[in-house]
């Protein structure tokens, strides 16, 4: 068999370009497609996105899977490499550049076209570099480079697609260009596994890298007040009000239509995401309040009213659902003015903090409020956050000072009592 490894690449100064696209159709047979270069469907990917919904996936996860994809077949295209002849070598050098190489900064839409040198840089005055905590949240901002997370995922994504591809025997392809971690010892994982222990945290994928534990952060109560008055409209202001109430994804509140917001009985149902089950979910009646404005503000505009039409829509013209990133623009754009970098799944842990922190609420209430599967989700919140150590630790601190400037009395030398004395001996002694 001849030797297909590549000759070594030098990727310092590779950039991914931006050719094909991810195409996101309104058809659910096909929610999404992916397009080479010249406009074509890449046949590849369009059979395995149909093997994802006909395994009740979710229909954003075609698009979620197509960006990792699209990411691996530009890096294909550039280097003139089949899909099918891909070799380790070639997987090993896109996950290293992914590790090492800066995102490729997207082009706005003004300025494609248009020579590198005219683009003006991104003004970044007053904002923090790249990578570095911001100073309001303590939240690492986004950096230049690849997290780990969105790596990790890619390496999935690929490392599956590539498996499922070899069970069909697609094409010239022999082996998976993303292996999985062999162990020297044995060919099966956990083989000598005692099952009374847990399990612990392995790399399947060799070029999978390590994914940092996550701490949920909690807005507090005076940034979230301050957040909540840099909003514009009623809409956001009963969006905002209705995620920290609820704790529903914010994906999931988009999905609520007018009739599943019932005052009476101040709940709203919502979409779940995985199951994709309906449930309604309670909230404050200030969340009501803030929504019934928004209503009628909305309804005096044109909006479509209707128990089946979305709740959440559009503030212009032409009337289209609020989606998600619509949200997501609208919430940074309140976190903009207090040079925050809290996201809308902040608002979802906020409301966690909150209904834990309530003796009088069971947590298994709180899971299936939050629509987890297992209590045992709950554990990361038992974790103490940034803002509760640094707390703690001043306080400690305040305390050791406060003893250094006002120390205690010394404690009395132990000494006999005169008048036990006088009982014992009869009288004062001479």
């Amino acid at each position: 068999m001849p030797d297909e490894r590549r000759p070594g690449r030098d990727l310092r100064n590779f950039v991914l370009p931006e050719i094909g696209q991810l195409l996101v159709t309104e058809d659910p047979w096909e929610p999404c497609q992916l397009l080479d270069p010249f406009g074509s469907v890449v046949e590849p990917a369009a059979v395995y996105f149909k093997d994802l919904m006909a395994a009740d996936s979710s229909p954003l996860t075609p698009r979620s899977y197509g960006m990792d994809l699209l990411r691996w077949w530009r890096f294909l295209w550039i280097l003139g490499i089949e899909w099918d002849r891909a070799t380790r070598d070639d997987a090993r050098d896109f996950m290293l550049w992914m590790k090492l190489a800066d995102k490729p900064v997207r082009v706005h839409w003004r300025h494609r076209g248009k020579d590198p040198s005219e683009i003006p840089p991104p003004s970044q005055a007053g904002r923090p570099a790249p990578g570095t905590p911001n100073p309001v949240t303590g939240k690492p901002t986004v950096s230049s480079k690849y997290a780990a997370t969105t790596r990790a995922h890619c390496e999935t994504v690929l490392r599956t697609f590539y498996e499922f591809h070899l069970e069909r025997n697609t094409g010239s392809l022999l082996v998976n260009p993303f292996p999985l971690v062999r162990s020297r010892k044995s060919s099966r994982a956990n083989e000598h596994h005692n099952p009374e222990k847990k399990h612990k945290n392995q790399r399947t994928g060799l070029y999978r890298p390590k994914i940092p534990q996550r701490i949920p952060r909690r807005i507090p109560d005076d940034k979230y007040t301050e957040v909540f008055a840099g909003l514009r409209s009623h809409r956001d202001r009963a969006l905002l009000a209705f995620w920290v109430a609820t704790g529903a994804r914010s994906e999931e509140l988009l999905t609520s239509h007018q009739g599943g917001a019932i005052v009476g009985q101040q709940t709203i149902g919502v979409i779940r995401k995985g199951t994709r089950d309906y449930q309604e979910l309670p909230a404050t009646p200030d969340a009501f309040v803030w929504l019934r404005l928004y209503q009628e503000e909305a309804w005096r505009k044109g909006v479509p009213r209707g128990r089946q039409q979305p709740l959440w829509w559009t503030l212009r013209r032409p009337w289209r659902p609020l989606n998600y990133d619509a949200a997501r623009i609208m919430f940074n754009r309140a976190n903009e003015l207090l040079g925050a970098n809290w996201t809308l799944h902040d608002l979802r842990h906020t409301a966690t903090f909150l209904m834990l922190d309530d003796p009088d609420m069971p947590p298994v209430y709180v899971q299936h409020i939050l629509g987890h599967k297992q209590l045992s989700t709950l554990d990361i919140y038992n974790n103490p956050s940034r803002d509760d150590v640094i707390a703690a630790g001043l306080a400690h601190h305040a305390r050791q000072q406060q003893l250094r400037e006002n120390p205690p009395p010394a404690p009395m030398s132990p000494a006999y009592n005169p008048d036990s004395l006088n009982n014992l001996f009869g009288g004062p002694l001479t």
